[in-house]
């Protein structure tokens, strides 16, 4: 690009690249209302005497290929189901990624377990196995592996890890519904897998969440059940009260069942389509220079839930932040980054402040939480943008995407 192709840039007045809005559609319709009226007329929303609870868990597993799996109130609420059904309990350590939600790691503090953080893959944002390994300690009891974005961690490697040092593997799943490696679904890999369906995700019920069940055993699935339940063993007609340990109230309503029967029915569909979106956004994105598109493993099925590249400010001549304002003003919706900062850089964490006025469990450790201890998760926050993905783009709005990031990369291409 010459020096007069500089002023086409929006930012400085030229035309957007994105000149058509982008594509939508409606997520719900007449047959989530269907299943709502029915379970109204049921005359009970409580799951246990209800069907639509117990038919979407059924539609689940059909799809997963489960045996079993529990209902909860959300996807952090999955997370601490199967934490505190597995065990971990006060002083234990729990290995994750530092770029996730705060529901990722809001389950091992409430259980008064120690996070600690591994570094990630700087292309993929999962977690790095090798990182993972380093990370392990005699009061290490489990791993939790977020498939970030909809993009499969490497499963085999940190099964491999998790088995030699005998830990529990949870994969949390809440943005990575029907994603696969080697063929094998994610959340079917680990010990458990934790899934949200709160508005923001593949499908949505409002809120809510599901923990798969990887194991045939009647008894393990009793304790997933019964902790989502305050520890109640609420089966067929019988309730059973007295309560070994404590547990939440985290159950699911019939009416969010209700949709998410609906919903599921869709979801193959969904994450079809967001497949085929990422995919040609990243076939269109690796030829430009000073850009790095998501790495998916050839062995790996993403389903997107946002896209996420890096650049290269080496090759660049402007920040991160200017490149993301630079792809707004054409058109494209974006973000700088994806969080603010690792999450091992929050106020909680540098202050080990898991609960007002105390530093339990915080304090049963020496571990610290200094900038530096994950670097490559720091860079992919230092250099990432954040692009939405939808079922309902068009290719056109992907084109559009793949055109206006090669205008502004070669725009501020160093020479």
């Amino acid at each position: 690009m010459d020096r007069q192709k500089i002023a086409e840039l929006a930012l400085f007045g030229g035309p957007k690249a994105k000149q058509s809005p982008y594509g939508t559609g409606k997520r719900f319709g007449e047959e989530e209302a269907k299943e709502v009226l029915e379970a109204l007329e049921q005359e009970t929303l409580f799951y246990h005497f209800g069907k639509k609870v117990k038919t979407f868990l059924e539609d689940f597993n059909n799809l997963y290929g489960l045996q079993y799996s529990a209902a909860a109130s959300s996807g952090t609420a999955a997370i601490h189901i199967a934490l505190g059904a597995a065990g971990v309990s006060v002083g234990d350590e729990v290995i994750t990624s530092p770029i996730t939600d705060q529901g990722t790691i809001i389950g091992i503090l409430y259980q008064n377990a120690i996070p600690v953080f591994a570094d990630l893959e700087i292309n993929s944002f999962n977690l790095d196995p090798a990182s993972v390994e380093k990370q392990i300690t005699p009061r290490t009891k489990a791993i939790i592996a977020v498939h970030l974005a909809g993009n499969p961690c490497k499963m085999n490697e940190i099964m491999k890890i998790a088995k030699k040092h005998q830990l529990i593997v949870i994969e949390d799943c809440a943005q990575s519904y029907l994603a696969k490696q080697r063929g094998r679904l994610t959340g079917t890999m680990g010990d458990f897998g934790c899934f949200s369906t709160n508005d923001f995700k593949h499908i949505s019920t409002g809120d809510g969440g599901i923990v798969s069940v990887n194991s045939s055993s009647r008894e393990v699935y009793e304790r997933v059940h019964a902790f989502a339940d305050k520890n109640y063993s609420r089966f067929e007609n019988s309730v059973m009260r007295d309560c070994d340990y404590l547990a939440p109230n985290y159950r699911m309503t019939e009416l969010q069942g209700a949709v998410g029967i609906a919903q599921l029915k869709k979801l193959p569909l969904i994450c079809s389509r967001r497949n085929d979106l990422g995919d040609m956004l990243s076939k269109g994105l690796k030829d430009i220079p000073g850009i790095v598109p998501m790495e998916v493993a050839s062995d790996s099925y993403c389903t997107y839930w946002f896209y996420m590249f890096r650049i290269q400010t080496k090759q660049l001549s402007c920040t991160r932040n200017e490149f993301a304002e630079a792809l707004s003003k054409e058109g494209i919706s974006s973000q700088a980054g994806y969080i603010s900062k690792p999450l091992y850089l929050s106020p909680m964490f540098q202050n080990k402040s898991a609960y007002q006025g105390s530093q339990f469990p915080f304090h049963l450790s020496d571990i610290s939480y200094e900038k530096g201890i994950c670097p490559a998760a720091e860079e992919i926050l230092e250099t990432a943008i954040k692009l939405p993905m939808s079922e309902f783009y068009t290719e056109k709005d992907i084109e559009e995407t793949i055109a206006a990031v090669n205008k502004v990369a070669l725009h501020y291409q160093i020479r």
